[in-house]
């Protein structure tokens, strides 16, 4: 199908392409996604929005308008400009050049307050929750003052109807990165905005969660909202989504209906170029020594709402990737934390690292032991906000006294070691040491990875290695983890994009209710099967 034909009367390196064009108010008649016919004002619209944030300029008079009814795609590489470009319209940052037109009239959001004053909500991609509140408290935090009020059963209708159920009492600190982001999601939907601005809404939820949030923003764009909709899933862009504006290095590149397009002409669009396709060798690796033995792993659950660990089987050998598959919420974090060391296993042979028992020790005498972990969440158990990313190459390396050890710490191996990353999974940044919070999400998941394979781990252990990047980052990551594992390293993969499971995995095994299955050869592994499996059809599965 052919894609989106260059804007007329253009000679730019980079052209606009159109299918209608950004500055054209909406037709009288035009229907939304939700069926809700629009009138021609748009809801919000960016009129030229320019941002520069010292050398780097990460928006070029960027035009956008959403109308009212629209699920309304932004598409773009990681540091595209994209989270720029929504914080302008968030009123988090203020724009260099340029305006913001609301319903028609010209509008200065002088910050979060004056945006959700309008009407305009957003759910961003990194979690803004204080993990030893309520989820009710942390939820009337963000309400007016006064709004609390009964606060806790309004909270549990509503997230009961948009089917991302909550439980208002619990502490936060006890939540799945699931169920963190549908706080996030039903705090915005408390507000009744009239444009909902999602950043990656999908990225941590299960394929349920999604399907019923797709529900939702039908019913809200029937509604007559607006939406505008951040993602790198180009499949549920093509599916949900009416319009999609792409930027490239922070100008915009392409206007289209994306129902015309296909994920392969979308990404090209991003990109500039065909995204490399990541080609899994059909013959399955039997693999060398075992670097990760789980033997017979039983943990209680910590906490009430967590899940327990019930006796846990599991070997991944030198050359290969193992995936393990499952909805959330059900052991994935408690696994992680079983395997990385911070849970302790009750004894030090249900722990085997490279054939040293490993179950009693720490974080970093595994590390010392060859192993590397990648949790899921960014900031915060990857990476600390506010250090530079030299500073947290120190905090995990120093244990291999490459980094630094003892009393001395190597700041200029630990800015080297930034640099080779940097440059390996094209990590951009506006300088060459900045705080880790000052990457896009993308990039900051790209630095987090590289930091750990370019170490050579003998063993890696990653949780959501692709969650939140765009499709070049995440073949980006996905064959540098096949690279690892080929260059002889054991790599456990922790993951709930099946796409990315069928695609690096040697043998699949699945986790539910604290049980895993048997790993199976991903050759023999159907979808049909890994779906049995996912919702509890057999507790173990026979290879």
């Amino acid at each position: 199908m052919p894609g989106p034909r260059p804007a007329p009367g253009t000679s730019d390196p980079d052209p606009v392409y159109t299918a209608a064009s950004m500055s054209d108010a909406l037709p009288d008649s035009a229907a939304g996604t939700g069926g809700a016919r629009q009138p021609r004002t748009p809801v919000i619209r960016a009129c030229g929005l320019s941002k520069r944030f010292g050398p780097v300029v990460a928006n070029d008079r960027i035009d956008l308008a959403v109308g009212p009814g629209e699920i309304h795609a932004l598409l773009g590489e990681n540091g595209a400009g994209k989270s720029t470009l929504v914080k302008m319209l968030y009123g988090l940052l203020q724009p260099d050049a340029g305006h913001i037109e609301w319903m028609g009239r010209r509008a200065a959001i002088a910050g979060p307050s004056a945006a959700r004053a309008l009407g305009i909500g957003m759910v961003f991609q990194h979690f803004s929750l204080f993990e030893s509140l309520s989820v009710a408290e942390n939820v009337a935090l963000a309400l007016p003052r006064g709004a609390a009020d009964g606060l806790a059963g309004r909270l549990a209708e509503v997230s009961r109807q948009y089917g991302l159920e909550l439980e208002p009492d619990r502490p936060v600190h006890e939540l799945s990165v699931g169920e963190r982001q549908r706080i996030e999601i039903v705090r915005c939907l408390l507000q009744d905005p009239r444009l909902l601005i999602l950043d990656e809404p999908t990225a941590v939820l299960t394929p349920q969660e999604a399907e019923q949030l797709f529900a939702t923003l039908g019913r809200l764009a029937g509604e007559g909202r607006a939406i505008l909709h951040i993602t790198h899933r180009l499949d549920e862009v093509r599916r949900i989504c009416s319009r999609a504006t792409i930027l490239r290095h922070g100008r915009l590149v392409a206007s289209c209906d994306p129902r015309a397009e296909t994920p392969a002409s979308l990404a090209r669009m991003m990109i500039g170029a065909d995204a490399d396709a990541l080609r899994r060798d059909e013959a399955p690796h039997a693999g060398g020594a075992p670097r990760l033995e789980l033997r017979g792993l039983d943990l209680p659950a910590p906490s009430e709402h967590a899940v327990a660990l019930s006796s846990i089987d599991l070997v991944v050998r030198a050359g290969e990737v193992v995936a393990i598959a499952g909805v959330a919420g059900n052991g994935q974090s408690e696994l992680f934390s079983a395997i990385s060391g911070e849970t302790p296993a009750p004894g030090a042979g249900d722990v085997v690292l490279s054939g040293r028992p490993a179950g009693t020790m720490g974080i970093n005498a595994r590390r010392r032991l060859g192993a590397a972990f990648v949790p899921e969440e960014r900031i915060g158990h990857a990476a600390a906000a506010r250090l530079r990313l030299s500073e947290n190459a120190i905090l995990t390396g120093h244990a291999l006294d490459d980094r630094g050890g003892g009393w001395i710490v190597d700041r200029r191996g630990a800015l080297e070691h930034v640099d080779r990353v940097s440059e390996a999974f094209d990590v951009r940044k506006g300088r060459r040491d900045p705080e880790a919070a000052s990457l896009s999400g993308g990039n900051l998941q790209k630095f987090v990875v590289g930091r750990e394979i370019l170490r050579d781990p003998s063993l890696l252990v990653v949780s959501q290695p692709t969650w939140g990047v765009d499709a070049g980052a995440a073949a980006t990551i996905r064959r540098a983890l096949v690279a690892l594992a080929r260059r002889g390293a054991a790599v456990l993969v922790i993951s709930q994009d099946l796409d990315e499971i069928f695609a690096i995995a040697d043998r699949i095994a699945v986790i539910h209710d604290g049980r895993l299955s048997e790993p199976i050869p991903a050759a023999r592994m159907t979808a049909e099967r890994l779906g049995l499996l996912m919702g509890g059809a057999h507790a173990r599965a026979e290879a």
